[in-house]
Order: structure tokens, then C-alpha cells, then sequence
């Protein structure tokens, strides 16, 4: 199902790690309906801001199993159909991608350079405020603010 121009519910929700484990990450009517407003927020990042470059999205939704497999924070704006991790290699690095997501003007929640390997961004629910949260982590260390190098 497509949930807008370029990404579909499936693209949002594979997961190579859930197939393998057989964990079903099938998304509630609530996740879905929070996915659009992910799906949405897609769009105008790669409209506006990557210059209709294509996103590769590596992690959407994740369901709480699928999200303690991967060891995400347990308030992960990923089990809600919120977030991706996402890279654009047409465009430039992660850094690059986060730091003119981050320049844009796009309403995000949360954007977080991941250990220098692919911006996590994460939109607002319907009717909340976006916090326009930034941040990076390196391994091994936690969040600093800002949008950092990790070398």
C-alpha cells in the first residue's frame, strides 16, 4: 500500500531482522495512521530538501520485539511509526543529509546523526509540537546535542 508518492507501508516496515527471527511487524491502525505522517515528512525532505534525490530507508517501524532485537531506546520514536533511519547517498553523507534536513526549515522532531552510518529523523504526532531535536551518537557513547562528526 502506498502511503504517499514515493514510500509504501512495506518499505516502512521491512525488516531483514524481523523476517530472520520471525517476528511480526505488522503496524496497528495507530502505527499506520503515524507512518503517513512519517511517509508525509519523507516526502517533503526529499522534495525539498535532497532535490528529489531518492531515500533509502533502512529502519521504520519497529514493533516493541523487533525494537528490543536491534536495542533501541525503549521510548524509540520508531515503535510509534514515527522515525527512520535514513541514508541518501545521490545527495551526501549522513552528516550532510541531517545538517540540511536540519537547515531546512522542515518541521522534525528529532534528527540524529547515528554513529557517522545514517540520519535517524523523526517527525511529530498529528496536533503535537515538533521538538527540533538534534543530536549525534557515536559507538559506544551517548547523545551530545548538536550535529556532529563522529570521526
Amino acid at each position: 500500500m502506498q502511503l504517499s508518492d514515493h514510500f509504501s507501508l512495506e518499505e516502512l516496515v521491512a525488516s531483514e531482522l524481523a523476517a530472520r527471527q520471525g517476528i511480526d511487524n505488522t503496524p496497528s491502525i495507530e502505527v499506520e495512521n503515524n507512518l503517513r505522517v512519517l511517509a508525509a515528512g519523507l516526502e517533503r525532505v526529499r522534495a525539498g530538501v535532497l532535490a528529489g534525490r531518492p531515500i533509502h530507508v533502512n529502519s521504520g517501524y519497529r514493533c516493541a520485539a523487533l525494537n528490543a532485537a536491534v536495542g533501541g531506546a525503549a521510548n524509540s520514536a520508531h515503535v510509534l511509526g514515527l522515525a527512520a533511519d535514513i541514508v541518501c547517498p545521490g545527495f551526501g553523507s549522513p552528516l550532510d543529509v541531517c545538517r540540511a534536513i536540519a537547515a531546512s526549515g522542515v518541521p522534525t522532531d528529532q534528527i540524529i546523526h547515528e554513529f557517522g552510518a545514517w540520519c535517524h529523523v523523526a517527525f511529530a504526532a498529528l496536533g503535537a509540537v515538533p521538538r527540533g531535536e538534534f543530536l549525534t551518537i557515536r559507538h559506544g557513547t551517548g547523545y551530545q546535542a548538536g550535529l556532529l562528526s563522529v570521526a
